[in-house]
C-alpha cells in the first residue's frame, strides 16, 4: 500500500457547507483517513461541490441524539487523531463532544472548531454565520475596489467564499502543526473564527500607515483623493477608468477578441520584457530608469521604470502602442510568447474554460474524477501537496451514505490511542529555523505566519533590490514581520556559498518561484538531500501543479491567477469588462497560507520517515479554492449562473443586500426562506412570494424600519440580518495600541494593533495574528519587519564569517547592509 504523508492519521469530519469540509479535503488529499460524520437525514449541504469536497472520505451515518450513536462516536474519538467541526458555538457541547469531553476521551486528539465568529465574543458569537453574513459584517462587500469606488458603486456582492477559504487554510495548517508538536504538547483544541481569518486575509485592504507618502498611491487612488477633496461625485463610467490604469497593469484586447491581462510593473526587468515581447523595444529609449529606493527629492525625473506606477507623461503613449500591438495576434499566441519571455501575463478566462484548460488538466491544477453521481467530473485540484507524494493527483470520488459502516467493527476493535503525559504549552514550531528566499506578498506570508508559531525566520534578499518599495516595504511591513534580514548577491559564487552555509543551518527553506528558477538556485530535492536529508523546501509559484504542464514555468502574480481561473470576468460581469477582485492580495495571502498547509504535511512526513521533501502550493490553486463552491464541471452540469457583475447585490431574495431606513444591511435566510418571514409580522404576507417579486417587496419593507428593529426581529432561528460594515470601520473599531500592552488575541473576533512604537518613525495599523486560537499552542505577535539588511553582519557572523571577511564581502557587493537610508523611502 502506498505510504502517503498522512496515511497514519484518522480524522472525524463533522464539517458542513464549506470551511470544515475544505479542511477535511485538504487532509484527505495528503492521504489521511477522513470519516465524514453524517446525520440520519443526510448532509445539510446537498450540492455537487459538497461531493467534490468529500473526495477521499468515507461516510458514517450516526444519530448522535441516540445512546448508541453517542457511544459509537465516543469510541471513534478514542481511536482518532483529529476532529473537525464548523458548527455555531455550543452545538458540539450539546452533543457531549466539548473540547473538555474530547480530551477526557483522548488527550492526544487535535480538535478544530471553525465558528463564524469567536465563541468568546459576547456581541457576535450567537449570530448565524452564513458565509455572506461573515463577509458583510467584516466589511468585504463595502468599498469593493478602486474601480467600484470611482464609479460610485457601493455596496457590491461577490459569491467568492473568502472567509471559508482563509479559515480552512488556517485550520488545516494549525491541525498539522499541532499534530507535529504532539510529542511536546499532547492534544489540543483549536478555534479558528472565520471572520478573524477573513480580516487577516484582507490585511492589505485595511493596513494603514501614518502620513502615507503620495508616491505609493496608484493613479486611481490619486483620483479618488482628488475627487474627495474637491467634493466631486464618484461617477466615472467603466470605459473612463482606462485613463487611470498603468500600461503594465491592465487588460488589453487581442486579435481574437479575448482580454489579455498584463501584470508586469514593480519588478525592474518586467516592463522591459513586455515591450520587447510586443516588438516595442524602441519605446524604452529615453524612459527614466533609476533606483526606486531614492527619496523623491533625489529623483532625476518624475518617475522611474523600476517603480509603479508609470508617469502621467508616458502612460497614454505606452498604453496606446501596446493596444495596437496586442491586436496583431490572438491571445493564445501572446500567452505562449509572454511565458517564454518570462513576462507575467495571461489570457482572461471564464471558470468553465479554466476547468477544461489544457495546462490546468495536464498540471493537476484541475483533476478528472470518476464520480458515481456525475460521471467524469472535472474539479479543483490540490491546494497543497508534496512533490514526492505519488498519490497527490489520484482521487477517490466522494462517498455514498454510510459506506464506512463496513469498516466500523475493525476500527472499534483497534486499541485506543495511548493517553499522553506531554502537556507543554509551547509554540508548535519552536526551535525550527526557516530560511526565507521570498519576495512580494505570497511568499513572505509563509515566513511571517510561521513566526507566530515560534519559528525563527531569516529573510535573504538581493544586495540590489529588484522589486520596488511599494511591494517590499509597504506590503512587507506585514508580510516580513518576525524575521531577521540579510542581503546577499546570489549571482556571485561567494554569495551562493554564504547561502549554502545558511541552508546547512536551517530546517526549512521557503521560496516563490517556478521549478526552473528553483533548480537554478540549486534547490532541487537531490541537491537539498546532499546538504541535509531532513531539509524541507516550501515552494509556491503561479501555475505549478502536482504534474508538469505547458505553463508550469510561466511567471505570474495574484491578479493573473484571478484572470486565468475566471475570477476577473465573473467579478466584472463579462469578457468585455473584467475587473481584478476588489481586494489587494486576495489570492496572494491565501497561497501563502496554503503553502503552510503543505509544510504541515512535510513535517508529518519528516516525523514518520526522517525524510525531507518539497511542499508546494500555487496561486492558481488558491484561485480554485476561493471559487470552491462552483469549481467543478461535468456533462449535464447546471449553468454557471452564480452572481456576477458590478450591479449584483446578492444571490436571490433570501441572501441579499438591502437598504434599511438608516443603513445598508445583509439579509440571510437560505435554509428557512419563507418560514423565516412568517415569524415577522411586517413580512409574513410575503412568505409565499419568490424571485424578483419577493426581492422587490423585501426591498420596500426593509426601508420602513431601522436596522436595529430588523435585527431584533430576526434574533431567533437560522435567519439573520447584519450591518454592511467596511474593512476600515472594522479596523478602527478593534484597535489596540501597542504602547498600552496586553494585546488581546483570544476574546474579540477582530483585533488590529496600532504599532505606535514602530522603528520607521510612523505608526501603522496591522491585523493581529488572532485567527488561530489554540488552548495550549503558544501564539506570538511577530516583531517588526526589519529594515532590509539590518542583520547582515550578525547573520554572517553566526554562519562562521569573521568581521574582516564580512567587511570585505560588503565592500565587494557580495553582501549589503541596506537598500535605502530610510526604512520607508519617501
Amino acid at each position: 500500500m502506498m505510504k502517503r504523508p498522512l496515511s497514519h492519521i484518522r480524522v472525524l469530519d463533522f464539517g458542513q457547507y464549506l470551511a470544515g469540509p475544505l479542511v477535511g479535503m485538504m487532509l484527505a488529499d495528503m492521504g489521511a483517513e477522513v470519516i465524514r460524520i453524517d446525520p440520519p437525514e443526510g448532509p445539510l449541504f446537498n450540492d455537487p461541490s459538497y461531493d467534490m469536497l468529500s473526495r477521499g472520505k468515507s461516510s458514517l451515518v450516526l444519530d448522535l441524539k441516540s445512546e448508541e450513536g453517542k457511544a459509537t462516536i465516543q469510541e471513534l474519538v478514542k481511536r482518532s487523531d483529529v476532529l473537525i467541526d464548523n458548527f455555531r458555538p455550543g452545538v458540539m457541547s450539546r452533543l457531549g463532544l466539548s473540547p473538555d469531553e474530547l480530551q477526557k476521551l483522548n488527550n492526544n486528539i487535535i480538535s478544530l472548531s471553525l465558528p463564524g465568529f469567536a465563541s468568546t465574543d459576547p456581541e457576535l458569537a450567537h449570530i448565524p454565520a452564513w458565509e455572506a453574513v461573515i463577509a458583510a459584517y467584516t466589511g468585504q462587500f463595502t468599498d469593493m475596489g478602486l474601480n467600484r469606488r470611482l464609479m460610485g458603486i457601493n455596496p457590491s456582492f461577490t459569491p467568492l467564499t473568502l472567509a471559508s477559504a482563509y479559515g480552512a487554510s488556517f485550520g488545516a495548517m494549525s491541525v498539522l502543526f499541532a499534530l507535529a508538536a504532539r510529542d511536546r504538547n499532547g492534544g489540543d483544541h483549536i478555534e479558528v473564527p472565520l471572520a478573524s481569518a477573513l480580516l487577516e486575509g484582507l490585511i492589505y485592504n485595511c493596513e494603514q500607515i501614518e502620513d502615507y507618502p503620495e508616491r505609493y498611491k496608484s493613479p486611481r487612488e490619486v483620483e479618488l483623493d482628488r475627487r474627495a477633496e474637491a467634493g466631486l461625485p464618484m461617477d466615472l463610467k467603466f470605459e473612463e477608468l482606462s485613463e487611470f490604469l498603468d500600461p503594465f497593469y491592465r487588460t488589453y484586447t487581442c486579435a481574437d477578441g479575448r482580454g489579455f491581462y498584463v501584470v508586469s510593473g514593480s519588478v525592474a526587468t518586467h516592463p522591459r520584457r513586455v515591450l520587447e515581447t510586443l516588438g516595442l523595444a524602441d519605446l524604452l529609449d529615453g524612459l527614466p530608469d533609476f533606483s526606486a529606493y531614492l527619496d523623491t527629492k533625489e529623483w532625476p525625473d518624475s518617475w522611474s521604470l523600476r517603480n509603479y506606477p508609470v508617469g502621467v507623461d508616458a502612460r497614454e503613449r505606452i498604453s496606446t502602442a501596446m493596444k495596437k500591438a496586442f491586436l496583431t495576434k490572438p491571445s493564445y499566441e501572446w500567452e505562449e510568447l509572454f511565458g517564454v519571455a518570462k513576462a507575467p501575463a495571461t489570457a482572461q478566462r471564464f471558470t468553465k474554460e479554466w476547468l477544461a484548460d489544457p495546462h490546468a488538466l495536464a498540471s493537476g491544477l484541475v483533476l478528472e474524477v470518476d464520480d458515481p453521481r456525475y460521471g467524469m467530473m472535472r474539479q479543483m485540484g490540490n491546494v497543497a501537496w508534496l512533490t514526492t507524494d505519488e498519490g497527490a493527483a489520484q482521487k477517490q470520488a466522494g462517498p455514498v451514505a454510510d459506506d464506512a459502516r463496513v469498516k466500523l467493527a475493525n476500527i472499534l476493535a483497534e486499541t485506543p490511542r495511548l493517553q499522553s503525559d506531554h502537556q507543554a504549552y509551547s509554540g508548535w514550531l519552536d526551535g525550527l529555523k526557516v530560511l526565507d528566499l521570498t519576495n512580494v506578498i505570497a511568499g513572505p506570508t509563509i515566513g511571517s505566519t510561521l513566526a507566530r508559531f515560534g519559528a525563527e525566520v531569516t529573510s535573504v534578499q538581493p544586495v540590489e533590490p529588484s522589486v520596488d518599495p511599494w511591494n517590499t516595504v509597504v506590503f512587507g511591513i506585514h508580510a516580513h514581520r518576525g524575521k531577521e534580514s540579510v542581503l546577499l548577491n546570489l549571482s556571485s559564487n561567494e554569495g551562493k556559498e554564504a547561502m549554502r552555509k545558511l541552508i546547512a543551518q536551517s530546517d526549512i527553506i521557503t521560496m516563490n518561484g517556478t521549478d526552473e528558477q528553483r533548480d537554478k538556485l540549486g534547490l532541487s530535492l537531490e541537491e537539498l538531500k546532499a546538504i541535509n536529508p531532513k531539509l524541507i523546501l516550501v515552494q509556491l509559484d503561479a501555475f505549478g501543479g502536482p504534474m508538469r504542464g505547458p505553463k508550469s514555468d510561466h511567471l505570474g502574480y495574484d491578479d493573473l491567477a484571478q484572470a486565468a481561473t475566471g475570477v476577473m470576468v465573473r467579478f466584472g460581469g463579462g469578457m468585455e469588462t473584467p475587473e481584478e477582485h476588489a481586494h489587494f492580495g486576495t489570492i496572494d495571502v491565501l497561497t501563502g497560507y496554503c503553502a503552510c498547509v503543505g509544510l504541515g504535511g512535510a513535517l508529518m512526513k519528516l516525523k514518520a520517515t526522517g525524510e525531507g521533501s518539497i511542499a508546494r502550493a500555487a496561486l492558481a490553486g488558491a484561485g480554485n479554492m476561493i471559487q470552491a463552491q462552483f469549481m467543478y464541471d461535468y456533462d449535464g452540469r447546471a449553468a454557471f449562473n452564480e452572481p456576477s457583475g458590478r450591479e449584483v447585490l446578492g444571490w436571490g431574495p433570501f441572501y441579499h443586500c438591502y437598504k434599511t431606513e438608516d443603513e445598508w444591511a445583509f439579509f440571510a435566510a437560505p435554509s428557512e426562506e419563507g418560514e423565516a418571514l412568517k415569524r415577522i409580522p411586517e413580512l409574513a404576507d410575503l412568505s409565499e412570494l419568490s424571485g424578483q417579486q419577493l426581492q422587490a417587496e423585501l426591498a420596500d419593507r426593509f426601508l420602513d424600519k431601522p436596522l436595529s428593529y430588523w435585527r431584533e426581529q430576526f434574533k431567533e432561528g437560522a435567519a439573520t440580518i447584519v450591518p454592511l460594515s467596511s474593512l476600515h470601520d472594522t479596523r478602527d473599531n478593534s484597535l489596540q495600541r501597542e504602547s498600552e500592552g496586553n494585546i488581546d488575541l483570544t476574546e474579540s473576533t477582530f483585533r488590529v494593533i496600532r504599532h505606535d512604537l514602530h522603528p520607521m518613525g510612523r505608526w501603522c495599523d496591522l491585523v493581529a495574528p488572532n485567527a488561530v486560537r489554540p488552548r495550549k499552542g503558544k501564539i506570538t505577535i511577530p516583531g517588526y519587519m526589519p529594515k532590509y539588511g539590518q542583520h547582515t553582519h550578525k547573520i554572517l557572523q553566526d554562519a562562521g564569517y569573521s568581521d574582516a571577511e564580512i567587511a570585505s564581502m560588503i565592500q565587494q557587493g557580495i553582501a549589503g547592509r541596506e537598500w535605502s537610508e530610510k526604512y520607508l523611502p519617501e
